[in-house]
């Protein structure tokens, strides 16, 4: 077998699969009219889009490309990347996700890539230090985990945010698929050739790691060359011109153009999304420690709700930009009701309604407030309506017991049963004392018998509170 040059790679690379001509936009085959400004106007307006590359066609390219009021326009393909280096999505990826919505509800195919094997390297993007290497099990879990996420965000997002008009395609795939018939020699042969090491050297995440004190490994190096791969696969495969991503993603965003430009000579583009902060200004993420998860197991509906309900007041008009899908009139009108009377955090509880019912469904929604209600607002009607899953997600940390119900079962007894009080006199001083509450009502009186209906709800459950914050959750048996 003859040897293949590697002028001859690119050509070998772009045969392996052709773009299908109805999916090619060529450009410059059609001058911008005045006022086409398709769908990138809505999300730029609400602060959703940050920056465009290249610079230079976005003024008449880009917006050319998403106008869907042109004779003859198909839907486009955008695309964005999520690492499985956790098992679960957090809030700092909700953005890219919002952007991808918006990109399926004007009626363009959106692809959530999670990134099977470029987990295995780690990016650097925005990093002081290397990822912690994580095993190969390891991350095909996490990048099933997400997958899972992923389709379940999208499904919420279908059933109860429809506006009536023809929407895109939602589609998860896994970059595993393709890489792991890769052979590194042979990659290396007819990929790498098209990479200069000064261009690679030159990225800002490439060069503040390289001044760090740990410096930076070959793997997440070679990082950004696996990405700028991944948007040339979707471009052959899927006609995908447009990779979406963080703002710390541009560089690699950068490298994906450069490669693709120079293999076919046909234009992509990229748009960043900002970074969401802490208060501290930290970027908030697994690795920062500061993650409010999008997996119930690791962050309750409760304890979503709640993150939105306390933003503050100089922020929350943009998060209603930011993370919902509510018109910009309408939140115009909710933040006048807001400077009106501020205490009531008008604007927070809708902010927290709609992004906990993206995520959670409305069945999340319903939990949370009804968390909220028990909790802040001492409702026993919420408790007793409360699961028994609610119950532990509310309160994480008490103390859950099962209890066989006996004939006249006093409080003292129940106390001394769920541990709650130490044995003798000052258990008991500890009652008498009103240091004692069940579902929210002291009680003084330790040799009182339970109540069904007072002591113990409907559902069979009873919240037993020692003090100002220990909880204990008491399950009646044999009722």
């Amino acid at each position: 077998m003859p040897c293949v040059s590697r002028k001859m790679a690119a050509p070998m690379l772009r045969r392996l699969c052709r773009v299908p001509q109805s999916l090619v936009w060529l450009r410059g085959s059609r001058a911008v009219r005045p006022g086409a400004r398709g769908m990138l106007v809505a999300p730029r307006a609400r602060g959703l889009f940050k920056e465009f590359f290249p610079e230079s066609g976005t003024k008449t390219e880009l917006p050319e490309l998403f106008d869907r009021r042109r004779a003859g326009s198909s839907p486009q393909t955008v695309y964005c990347g999520f690492d499985p280096t956790g098992d679960s999505l957090h809030v700092g990826h909700l953005l890219t996700l919002l952007g991808l919505f918006h990109f399926q509800r004007a009626g363009h195919n959106v692809i959530a890539l999670v990134g099977g094997s470029t987990a295995l390297l780690g990016d650097p993007s925005g990093r002081t230090k290397g990822r912690e290497a994580l095993s190969a099990e390891c991350v095909r879990a996490n990048a099933h985990a997400l997958r899972r996420g992923l389709e379940a965000l999208a499904a919420n997002h279908a059933r109860l945010f429809a506006d009536g008009r023809p929407w895109g395609s939602f589609t998860v795939l896994d970059n595993a698929a393709w890489f792991q018939k890769q052979h590194l020699v042979d990659f290396l042969a007819t990929v790498g050739g098209h990479f200069r090491m000064g261009t690679l050297l030159s990225r800002l995440s490439v060069q503040s790691r390289l001044k760090s004190p740990e410096g930076m490994s070959l793997a997440e190096f070679f990082y950004q060359v696996l990405q700028a791969y991944d948007f040339y696969y979707l471009f052959q495969h899927y006609g995908c011109r447009v990779q979406l991503g963080g703002s710390d993603q541009l560089g690699n965003i950068m490298s994906g153009y450069e490669f693709i430009h120079k293999l076919t000579g046909e234009d992509v583009f990229g748009i960043t999304v900002p970074l969401i902060t802490s208060t501290t200004g930290a970027k908030l993420g697994k690795s920062a420690g500061n993650a409010v998860w999008l997996n119930r197991e690791k962050t309750s509906p409760f304890e979503l709700y709640q993150f939105f309900v306390r933003q503050q007041d100089d922020s929350v008009e943009r998060y209603l930009k930011l993370f919902t899908f509510l018109p910009l009139p309408e939140i115009d009108h909710i933040m006048q009701l807001h400077v009106k009377e501020p205490e009531k955090r008008v604007a927070q509880k809708r902010l927290a309604a709609e992004v906990t019912k993206l995520v959670h469904g409305q069945e999340g929604l319903d939990s949370a407030k009804r968390c909220t209600q028990a909790l802040y607002h001492s409702s026993i009607e919420a408790l007793e309506v409360m699961s028994d899953q609610e119950l532990k997600e509310l309160f994480k940390e008490a103390s859950f017991s099962e209890l066989v119900l006996d004939p006249g079962t006093s409080v003292i007894d129940t106390c001394r049963k769920a541990n709650a009080i130490p044995d003798g006199p000052r258990g008991y001083r500890m009652i008498t004392e009103g240091g004692v509450s069940i579902n929210h009502r002291q009680v003084t009186n330790p040799e009182s018998v339970l109540v069904i209906g007072q002591h113990i709800l409907k559902n069979g459950l009873s919240l037993l509170k020692i003090g100002k914050r220990n909880f204990y959750i008491i399950k009646w048996l044999q009722l």
